[in-house]
C-alpha cells in the first residue's frame, strides 16, 4: 500500500512540476515526443537495414531515391507550408474565438489543401518524362524508365503524406503529442514487412510499403482528431479574416520552403551526374545523420510551437526572449558532443548498420566519408529549425523566403566547389555550410525583431 501511495505521490508531483514555467512545459513535451519519435526512427533504421541488405547501392535503389525526390519536395513545400502557416493562427483563433471558429478555419484550409495536393500530384506524374531526364541526367535510358515508373507509383503519397502532415500539426496544437509522434512508426514497419513478404516485387515492395503505411497512418490520425472533437470532413467556407491570415502567411512560407527544399533537388541531381551509386550512397549517409536530427527537431519544434503561440497571444515578450535564448544555449551544449561522436565513429556506424548482403566494404568507405561531412550540420540545423519555429509563431515568415534564397545560392556554389575537391562527399559538406549560414542569418533577424517589438510594447 505504501508503494502505491508513493507512486501516486510521484505522479502528482510530476504533473505539478510540468504545469510550471513555459520552459518546464516545453521540456516535458520535448521528452515525450522525443521518446515516441525515437521508436519510429528505430523502426526506420530497421527498414533501412533490410533495404541495404536487399539493394545495396545498386541501380534499383538509385532509381527509387531519385523517384522520391520530387514527391518529397512537394510534400515538404506544399503540405509543410500549410501546416506552418495554419497552426499558429489556429491556436490563436482557438484561444481567442473558441473551438467552433478554429474548426471552421481548419475545415476551410483542409478543403483547399486537398484540392491543391491532388492537382499537384497529377501534374507531377504527367510531367515526369519532361523533368526527370534533367534531374537524372547521368542515368541510362533503362534506369531512367524505371525511375519514371516508380515516380508514377509513388504519386498518391503526395496526397496521403500531405494530409498526415496537417492532421498531425492540429493534434499537436491541441497538445496531444503522443499519437502524432508515434504514428510514423507504421510506415517503416509496413515497408519492412512487405520487403520480407514479397521479395519477388523487388523495388516495388518499397513503394507498396510506403503507400499502405501512409494510408494506415492517416486513418489513425483521423481517429485521434475525432476523439479530440475535431471534424476531419473538409468543408468549403467563404473567405474570412482568419482564413485570409493563413493564406497571407502561406505564400512567404511556401516561397521559403520551395527555395530551401530546392537544395535537395540540386544535391540529388548533382549526385546523379557522378559515378553510379552516388545517389544511393548520399541517401544512406543522410539517413544516419537524419536520425538524431529528426528526433531532436521534431520533438523540440513540435513542443515549442503551441507554447510560443500561446505566449505570443498573451504578448509576453520577455518570456519569449528568455525561452528563445535558453533553448539555443541548451541545443549547442548537447549537439556539439553529438557531432564529435558521429565524426569519430562514422565508419563503425556504417559497418554495423549496413555492411552485409549487397552492401560491401567499398560502399562503407564511401558512405562513412559522406556521413562525416553531413555530421557537421547537426548543431546549426537543429538551431535553425528552432529559430524557424519561433518565426512561424511570430508570423514573420517573409524572413524564411529571404533566408532560403540565400541558402539555395550558397548550396549551388558550395556543391560545385566541393564536388571538384572531394567528389560526392562535397555535397554533404556544402549542406553543412548552408545550415551554418541559415542559422546565423535567421538568428540575427529574429533577435532584432524581438528587440524591436519588446521596445514598442515596453
Amino acid at each position: 500500500m505504501e508503494i502505491i501511495q508513493k507512486i501516486l505521490g510521484n505522479i502528482t508531483s510530476w504533473r505539478k512540476w510540468t504545469k510550471g514555467s513555459i520552459n518546464r512545459q516545453i521540456f516535458t513535451a520535448t521528452i515525450l515526443i522525443g521518446l515516441l519519435t525515437g521508436l519510429s526512427k528505430f523502426a526506420s533504421v530497421g527498414k533501412e537495414l533490410i533495404v541495404a541488405w536487399r539493394f545495396g547501392t545498386g541501380d534499383e535503389l538509385d532509381s527509387f531515391v531519385m523517384a522520391m525526390v520530387v514527391p518529397s519536395f512537394v510534400i515538404s513545400v506544399v503540405a509543410g507550408s500549410f501546416s506552418s502557416a495554419l497552426i499558429p493562427t489556429y491556436i490563436k483563433v482557438r484561444e481567442q474565438q473558441g473551438q467552433k471558429a478554429a474548426q471552421q478555419l481548419f475545415s476551410g484550409i483542409m478543403t483547399r489543401a486537398i484540392g491543391l495536393l491532388i492537382v499537384t500530384a497529377i501534374a507531377i506524374a504527367i510531367t515526369a518524362p519532361i523533368y526527370l531526364p534533367l534531374l537524372a541526367s547521368g542515368f541510362s535510358s533503362e534506369k531512367l524508365d524505371l525511375t519514371t515508373r516508380l515516380l508514377w507509383s509513388l504519386s498518391p503519397s503526395i496526397l496521403l503524406s500531405g494530409i498526415i502532415n496537417i492532421w498531425g500539426g492540429v493534434l499537436n496544437a491541441g497538445e496531444k503529442f503522443a499519437l502524432a509522434a508515434v504514428s510514423p512508426i507504421i510506415t517503416p514497419l509496413t515497408t519492412a514487412a512487405m520487403l520480407l513478404a514479397f521479395p519477388s516485387w523487388g523495388i516495388y515492395a518499397l513503394v507498396g510499403g510506403l503507400i499502405c503505411g501512409s494510408l494506415i497512418e492517416m486513418i489513425i490520425l483521423g481517429i485521434g482528431l475525432l476523439q479530440q472533437g475535431v471534424s476531419v470532413r473538409p468543408q468549403w467556407s467563404k473567405q474570412d479574416a482568419n482564413l485570409n491570415l493563413v493564406i497571407k502567411q502561406y505564400f512567404p512560407v511556401i516561397i521559403g520552403a520551395f527555395l530551401m527544399c530546392s537544395t535537395g533537388l540540386v544535391d540529388q541531381s548533382m549526385a546523379a551526374m557522378l559515378s553510379p551509386g552516388s545517389v544511393a550512397a548520399l541517401g544512406y549517409a543522410n539517413r544516419v545523420i537524419a536520425l538524431p536530427l529528426t528526433l531532436v527537431t521534431l520533438a523540440l519544434g513540435t513542443a515549442v510551437v503551441p507554447y510560443f503561440s500561446q505566449t505570443i497571444a498573451k504578448r509576453d515578450w520577455r518570456k519569449i526572449s528568455h525561452t528563445f535564448n535558453y533553448y539555443l544555449r541548451l541545443i549547442f551544449m548537447t549537439t556539439i558532443p553529438l557531432t564529435i561522436f558521429f565524426i569519430l565513429a562514422s565508419k563503425l556506424i556504417v559497418q554495423l548498420l549496413f555492411e552485409r548482403g549487397s552492401f560491401n566494404a567499398e560502399d562503407t568507405q564511401v558512405v562513412s566519408q559522406i556521413q562525416v561531412f553531413y555530421a557537421l550540420q547537426i548543431p546549426f540545423y537543429i538551431s535553425a529549425i528552432f529559430v524557424v519555429k519561433l518565426i512561424n509563431s511570430l508570423s514573420i515568415n517573409h524572413f524564411l523566403a529571404w533566408g532560403s534564397a540565400i541558402n539555395l545560392v550558397a548550396n549551388i556554389i558550395g556543391n560545385y566547389i566541393f564536388v571538384q575537391w572531394i567528389g560526392v562527399a562535397g555535397i554533404a559538406l556544402s549542406t553543412s555550410c548552408v545550415y551554418l549560414i541559415s542559422f546565423v542569418f535567421l538568428y540575427i533577424l529574429t533577435k532584432k525583431h524581438l528587440q524591436k517589438i519588446s521596445l514598442e510594447n515596453s
